[in-house]
């Protein structure tokens, strides 16, 4: 039993400018799900019955069918369910990004609308939303998909947990949740809204995992195909370097250089030492391989530095927004915004 929501009072001032708090947001990423949007509203309307003041927030990602209709006649039967259309087919990243921008609650929920995760396992999200966790991720315990896409998940969720060290089963989950605080300093472009609990784990959030019940797709086909696997790859790159060397990329840029001029220094040694011996090495490929070697070790090597120039202006600049402070007691006006 999930303890009490603590309720925003109804006398609050509510204005256009500034909406009323809400307790939670649920944000529903569609494309092309006519056929159950209905139903899910539906289920979560029950489920958040007892939760006090929320809303559901259908982004329709550029749908070709009647999904935009549906999201008005279910906005007109309850003024909870509110919708967003993008111009065009943006992708889930942008979908969600656009729903999280406009959610006004404390905790915010993502589910997909194809009926797969089921609404009524919510509650677990909340409940461990209210002991402290600050993202919460669903597993597919028992997964109801082709067996290509569940071998492509295993692969995905166990090159995850070895590049990023988060334990979870299932990081691609697309049933979250979320404090609303979080969503504000993560970045979510691209196809790396995968990735946001691992960004949330860098950046020190809590983080935990709850089982979810997952069901045979209803209607429709799935859109994961083989095409994911190469773009996948490179966003697992750019995870790496995003959350290990953000912050320092002259170590990554550094160590890169380092072994390029390591082994080009080496190479044109050895040449060195054979020229004294009296062999000709003017024709050999060694000789502009070990120069190659060289010039991209200094190139790597400036890089790092203008990074590294690019992340201490960023610093100086923004600091106090995003220095990573969780609590703070008997703060006051800070007397100077210097950074240290």
């Amino acid at each position: 039993m999930l303890a009490p929501w603590p309720r925003v009072s109804d006398e609050a001032p509510e204005t256009p400018e500034v909406p009323a708090l809400l307790e939670v947001s649920v944000i529903v990423p569609s494309l092309n799900e006519e056929p159950t949007l209905a139903e899910l509203t539906a289920r979560i309307h029950a489920v958040l019955a007892d939760v006090g003041r929320y809303e559901i927030i259908v982004v329709d990602d550029g749908s070709s069918d009647a999904t935009w209709d549906r999201v008005a006649a279910l906005h007109a039967a309850d003024s909870r369910v509110r919708g967003i259309r993008l111009r065009r087919q943006f992708g889930k990243a942008t979908a969600l990004s656009a729903g999280f921008r406009r959610a006004r609650g404390r905790t915010v929920v993502i589910l997909d609308a194809d009926l797969q995760d089921d609404p009524s396992d919510m509650p677990a999200f909340l409940a461990k939303i209210q002991s402290g966790f600050d993202v919460v991720v669903g597993w597919k315990k028992q997964r109801r998909d082709p067996f290509g896409r569940r071998l492509q998940s295993a692969v995905f969720n166990a090159v995850l947990r070895w590049a990023t060290g988060l334990a979870l089963h299932d990081a691609n989950c697309g049933f979250k949740a979320f404090r609303s605080e979080v969503l504000r300093t993560l970045p979510v472009y691209g196809d790396l809204f995968r990735y946001i609990a691992a960004f949330a784990a860098a950046e020190g959030y809590r983080i935990a995992e709850v089982p979810i019940t997952h069901h045979k797709r209803p209607f429709g086909r799935s859109r994961y195909g083989l095409e994911r696997i190469p773009r996948g790859f490179f966003d697992l790159l750019s995870i790496i370097f995003l959350t290990r060397f953000a912050m320092r990329p002259m170590h990554l840029f550094g160590a890169i250089a380092l072994a390029l001029a390591g082994v080009g220094v080496g190479t044109e040694s050895y040449l060195t030492i054979l020229w004294l011996e009296g062999h000709k090495i003017g024709d050999r490929p060694l000789l502009l391989l070990g120069a190659l070697e060289i010039i991209l070790g200094i190139q790597f090597f400036s890089t790092g530095l203008v990074a590294e120039f690019l992340t201490y202006t960023a610093y100086r600049r923004d600091v106090p927004q995003s220095f990573p402070v969780r609590d703070e007691i008997g703060s006051g006006k800070p007397e100077s915004n210097r950074a240290l």
